[in-house]
């Protein structure tokens, strides 16, 4: 990384210590620390994710860190694109102050045997598909925001169900960090975007906007005044099966905050849809306040 530092102005630290003395600098002089965390492969989704940070915070770090504890057995965690250098070339113009890049070590010590688990709205979905996947963010994610000791911390809305595990941890263990959802960031064609895209050959890139379609078809009916959650489910499944090379994994609606399946559209609702082209595995959503229709 040395030739990272020569060419940005934005700090970057491996250790604990350092970044604990530089964000207590901060914090002396009154400045209001923002935080994204990643695990690199940066792209615009990341970037606008940073962007947001640097318009709500005075200070910005963002940290990138590959968590070995949210991959399962037979995942990707071995060979999840790394490229901190390029990361770091990314970051500063979007508004990065410093990049954080721990060791594994020093996210977990030796001996390290705790570890949270943010019950309910965790279940199902990305629960099913990826047993102790939200054991494994809800920990980095704890131990990560006692490192750095934001103020706000910047997710995106694409993992949407991530994003209410993080909220219900900081409710429930009153983490003092405010939680900023920010909306997907997407392809032309309406692909969200993600570092596993990479991953899809052309063929499989042009099926994967399937999901958006399904959610935009979706979408339309609620518009039109349709409130039957079983109706917009049966628009999601028939979109989706239009494209053979797709298995589906779920397509469902659900409350925002608990993540339950509901019957009746109301308040805020999310409709999480994923599924698999060969090896590659998506998930995109629609987000709604009903009230706002």
């Amino acid at each position: 990384m040395a030739e990272a530092r020569a060419a940005l102005e934005m700090e970057i630290v491996e250790g604990s210590h350092e970044l604990f003395r530089r964000v207590a600098d901060w914090q002396r002089e009154g400045a209001k620390v923002g935080f994204v965390p990643t695990m690199g492969a940066l792209h615009e989704g990341h970037l606008a994710l940073v962007r947001r940070a640097s318009e709500l915070t005075d200070k910005v770090i963002v940290s990138v860190f590959v968590n070995p504890t949210q991959f399962g057995p037979n995942e990707d965690f071995d060979k999840y694109p790394r490229d901190p250098q390029q990361d770091a070339e990314k970051l500063q113009p979007a508004g990065c102050d410093l990049l954080f890049l721990p060791e594994i070590a020093t996210i977990y010590p030796e001996g390290h045997c705790t570890f949270v688990d943010v019950e309910g709205v965790s279940d199902g979905f990305e629960g099913d598909q990826r047993p102790g996947h939200f054991r494994g963010v809800a920990t980095v994610v704890s131990q990560l925001f006692n490192l750095v000791q934001p103020d706000v911390a910047v997710f995106g809305e694409k993992d949407a169900q991530q994003v209410a595990v993080v909220r219900r941890l900081v409710r429930d263990l009153h983490v003092p960090v405010k939680i900023e959802a920010l909306a997907t960031v997407r392809e032309d064609d309406g692909l969200a975007l993600s570092s596993r895209n990479a991953y899809l050959s052309t063929e499989d890139r042009q099926a994967a906007t399937v999901l958006y379609r399904a959610l935009n078809a979706a979408q339309k009916v609620i518009e039109a005044g349709e409130r039957s959650a079983d109706t917009v489910r049966a628009i999601l499944a028939e979109v989706l099966a239009s494209e053979s090379r797709l298995i589906v994994d779920y397509a469902d609606v659900v409350d925002a905050e608990s993540f339950k399946p509901v019957e009746y559209l109301d308040g805020r609702i999310v409709i999480p849809v994923a599924g698999r082209l060969a090896a590659t595995r998506l998930l995109d959503n629609l987000q709604i306040d009903m009230e706002n229709l």
